[in-house]
């Protein structure tokens, strides 16, 4: 089997999931070529697991301030290019195509008729989920953006859905967790607003990553640039995440403990169901902004909840290759009978007796 798995990298979500993903391929020989897009070749990091990779132009979503730029975001991206780069795809080495909302792939597999699967969270509104600001453009994005024959959608409940949990890799600590340590990473929002919203809590040390080009500090704030490495250390051992309303980080604050609070970012459909989704199942707090209250409220009252997800990479690969690829309910209902949480009784809850408030 030889697979073409495409993936959107305008966050960094869609990538850690493909990195889960690639690891299980290559452990199982598996080849598989990645095509990435919707982020300029220079601005990745941590790529070796994608071997000899591509970088397409793609479309891209611009954000300004904590919420989705529309004009910009139709000013720069090119219609042309995309539809150029869908039409050259030779798709003809592959059994198969992989996307995680990557357009060029889907869409080429799409015009050539080879079977695609979407594989990733924005599948899962194909079905019955919480939403929230849902309208015609953002069900249109949902659909057309990048279409799929089969979807494996992802969420961190099933809802009723034959869709899967998260791919949530998370990797072992042996250093003691600081409950004083916050993680924040909110890639989206203005930095003077980020440090102004966490200035007031001096007991608390918080870890700020971003687009910085080395280390700094001040005070009980530290900077850090991006690195994967660092990242996991800083998330395996601190107390809590302030994050934006994205899935894969969320999942994997869930999955190791860690309480957590998100800021959705505004016009995005898919970060404000998310909040919706964690006010549902009490696994996260939200805020609508920036806000020092807020922040107290969850520093001083929130307990965190912890959901023990299954490898669901691993199970994506044995399905790819040993079962009816039409027929997703089966793999839902073996990988949810395997969700545990000594919080929630909700997780318990078998698919056909959940449904969406």
């Amino acid at each position: 089997m030889k697979i073409l798995y495409g993936v959107q990298a305008t966050g960094n979500g869609h990538i850690t999931r493909a990195r889960a993903l690639a690891k299980q391929f290559a452990r199982q020989g598996i080849e598989v070529d990645y095509l990435f897009s919707g982020r300029a070749a220079d601005k990745f990091f941590d790529m070796e697991p994608f071997g000899q990779w591509q970088c397409k132009r793609g479309l891209t979503f611009i954000h300004e301030a904590g919420q989705l730029n529309i004009p910009k975001t139709l000013r720069q991206n090119s219609l042309k290019t995309l539809y150029n780069d869908i039409r050259a795809l030779d798709l003809s080495p592959y059994d198969l195509v992989l996307t995680d909302f990557e357009p060029i792939t889907a869409w080429a597999a799409r015009k050539k008729q080879k079977t695609c699967i979407g594989v990733g969270h924005q599948y899962a509104f194909y079905k019955n989920v919480p939403r929230r600001g849902d309208n015609v453009i953002s069900r249109a994005i949902m659909r057309h953006f990048a279409p799929a024959d089969i979807h494996l959608g992802l969420h961190w409940h099933h809802f009723g859905q034959p869709i899967l949990p998260p791919i949530a890799e998370v990797h072992e600590n042996n250093h003691p967790i600081d409950n004083n340590k916050i993680l924040v990473y909110l890639g989206f929002e203005a930095h003077d607003d980020i440090v102004q919203m966490i200035e007031p809590f001096k007991s608390h040390l918080f870890v700020i990553y971003g687009p910085y080009p080395r280390y700094q500090s001040h005070e009980n704030i530290q900077f850090k640039p991006l690195s994967r490495e660092g990242f996991q250390q800083d998330l395996a051992t601190c107390n809590g995440v302030i994050c934006n309303a994205g899935f894969e980080l969320a999942s994997e604050a869930i999955q190791l403990g860690k309480k957590l609070l998100v800021k959705p970012l505004h016009g995005q459909m898919e970060q404000l169901s998310n909040a919706k989704a964690l006010e549902l199942l009490n696994i996260g707090m939200t805020m609508n902004s920036l806000n020092s209250r807020t922040v107290k409220g969850w520093l001083d009252n929130f307990e965190a909840k912890q959901v023990h997800y299954p490898n669901v990479a691993e199970a994506i690969v044995e399905w790819l290759q040993h079962s009816n690829l039409q027929d997703t309910h089966i793999l839902a209902e073996q990988l949810w009978a395997q969700v545990t949480s000594p919080h929630m009784a909700v997780f318990n809850q078998s698919i056909d007796k959940y449904q969406v408030a």
